[in-house]
């Protein structure tokens, strides 16, 4: 994921490995006191966690919600034809998975983590508090900075439906990364009608640009 941003985009927009090590340190300073090893996936985390975990369990996180709101500027599309990657915004709630790894292995992956998931510092690493079960766990979650360049705001769904179905970049097309986090997503039980009506209107897009009728 690093190499990638590093080689599409200018070298101020991504992080250097001295601001991750900062930025990890100072999210594990934030950690409290008693908090597990928790992490909350809600997008490509779900399908694709490329870390270790010894417990999975479903989780409902208040007070963000699931969005495409963050121009992919490689992984998912380019500079010239941006594609949409999901965030944690404000507002609403959020279901998701939280994955639990193991003590000894979790500030090794964290590193990793931080490397894939703050390339260019989108996101704000924050300890949330999640329901799973009857029971509260503190997790940690990449919340999108509002004033990051990257993040795209509150795009209408047409607007998303319109990026989302044609972006592509190194790691394939946004619509393949929204079609992966809604079968993740229904693998746990968990139907989104966020999703699923964004999946609805591509669906209607490409049938439209082939003469298919609806």
């Amino acid at each position: 994921m690093r190499a990638v941003y590093v080689e599409a985009l200018p070298s101020h927009h991504t992080l250097t490995d001295e601001q991750l090590r900062a930025s990890m340190h100072e999210a594990l300073a934030a950690k409290p006191r008693g908090a597990g090893w928790w992490v909350f996936a809600y997008g490509s985390l779900l399908w694709n966690p490329l870390f270790p975990f010894v417990e999975a369990r479903l989780a409902t996180l208040h007070g963000l919600h699931r969005r495409f709101c963050i121009w992919s500027l490689a992984s998912r599309g380019t500079p010239n034809a941006p594609g949409l990657v999901l965030g944690l915004d404000r507002g609403g709630s959020c279901r998701g998975v939280i994955y639990r790894l193991p003590p000894a292995q979790a500030q090794d992956e964290f590193r990793l983590l931080w490397r894939r998931e703050m390339v260019t510092g989108a996101y704000a690493p924050r300890w949330l508090a999640v329901d799973s079960g009857g029971r509260r766990f503190i997790a940690l979650g990449f919340v999108v900075r509002r004033d990051h360049s990257q993040y795209a705001g509150k795009l209408t769904i047409d607007a998303q439906a319109d990026v989302v179905a044609s972006a592509c970049g190194a790691f394939g097309s946004s619509a393949d990364y929204l079609e992966r986090t809604r079968v993740a997503l229904i693998t746990h039980g968990i139907v989104e009608p966020y999703l699923e009506r964004l999946a609805s209107r591509i669906a209607a897009k490409r049938r439209e640009a082939v003469g298919v009728p609806a």
